[in-house]
């Protein structure tokens, strides 16, 4: 008999094409089983290593995909580093803001208490003005408020009427209107209950005596060689007298004069403390405004200029008082001077 033939499997036919002398392979029966065993060790040799490569594959797919999963994860960190360093840079902002803001907040802080202090400082001193008003209002409403001053301007004109009928006294004012018949000037019009005035009624001009003297103005307008020195002593005594009761009125009534007066008794003077000036020497005194001084003008006529002292009586008639027109005394005063001194 003819030895088996026996094709051994080649593990290479599955990548190339054998060639015609390796399709066949004789097998002597001798080595036969070796060769089977060869083949058995071959085949659970090639299980092993298929064996093998699938549990390397199984790692490697293992591997492959923890490493992936590394990879995901260190990109994961990286995004979160990223993230985290914008975080940190936007927290820089906001520090440098945050600081800033604090900054201003102190300064904002420290502006406000100084602003606190000065309203604590207005709010004592508008507290304070507020008492003061309040007990303001309350003495203008209590016994020293407006009435207290009513009752005491009240008062006071009553002593201002009472000190003017002490120089109506001292200084007694009578008008003879007729040859016949003569009337005493009163010191105050009458007054009615509500204490409004009524003027006394117009007085027809005539002789008028004051203190007993005649006040005439003969002396003044016809002086001559021949003139009674005694005239002209009465003339100038009763300018006295007017110029002294009129003084004394207007320090009582607190009234400044036109024209100042120096009492003298008949030797008074009446001062005149800005004098008229011609038109010719307006320049020149201008110039000597500030040297000019008051000039006094004599209110007798004894030793003295005639021009000079009928001067002195106009100025007198120009006396300007300034009285409050429902004052009491206006009327008085403008008798005085209308009834007393009439030369021009």
């Amino acid at each position: 008999m003819e030895p088996d033939r026996i094709l051994s499997p080649d593990p290479s036919t599955s990548k190339s094409k054998p060639t015609e002398s390796e399709k066949e392979k004789f097998i002597e029966w001798e080595d036969y089983e070796h060769e089977v065993a060869r083949l058995w060790s071959l085949s659970s040799s090639l299980n092993e290593s298929k064996q093998k490569k699938q549990n390397f594959e199984q790692k490697l797919r293992s591997l492959i995909q923890v490493k992936e999963e590394a990879l995901s994860r260190l990109n994961k960190l990286e995004e979160m580093k990223e993230r985290v360093e914008a975080r940190k840079l936007v927290i820089e902002r906001i520090k440098g803001q945050s600081k800033v803001a604090a900054e201003n907040s102190t300064k904002e802080e420290e502006r406000l208490s100084s602003e606190v202090r000065s309203l604590l400082v207005a709010g004592t001193a508008l507290s304070l003005a507020s008492k003061q008003l309040q007990d303001s209002r309350r003495s203008l409403a209590g016994e020293r408020g407006y009435v207290r001053l009513t009752k005491l301007q009240k008062k006071l004109r009553l002593r201002q009427q009472f000190m003017i009928s002490q120089v109506s006294l001292l200084y007694p004012i009578k008008i003879s209107a007729g040859p016949s018949e003569e009337q005493e000037l009163e010191s105050f019009p009458s007054s009615s209950k509500s204490g409004n005035y009524v003027g006394s009624k117009p007085v027809n001009q005539g002789s008028l005596t004051i203190l007993g003297l005649h006040l005439t103005m003969t002396p003044f307008t016809k002086m001559s060689f021949f003139t009674d020195k005694k005239e002209v002593q009465r003339s100038a005594s009763a300018l006295g007298h007017v110029a002294h009761a009129v003084s004394l009125i207007a320090s009582y009534l607190e009234v400044p004069l036109r024209y100042s007066l120096r009492f003298g008794g008949s030797n008074s003077y009446i001062i005149d403390c800005a004098p008229s000036v011609e038109s010719s020497d307006l320049l020149s005194s201008t110039l000597l405004t500030a040297n000019t001084k008051p000039v006094e003008f004599p209110l007798f006529l004894e030793g003295q200029d005639t021009t000079r002292a009928a001067y002195a009586v106009f100025l007198l008639n120009k006396v300007n008082y300034r009285f409050c027109p429902s004052s009491p005394c206006s009327e008085v005063m403008s008798n005085i001077i209308m009834y007393s001194i009439k030369i021009f």
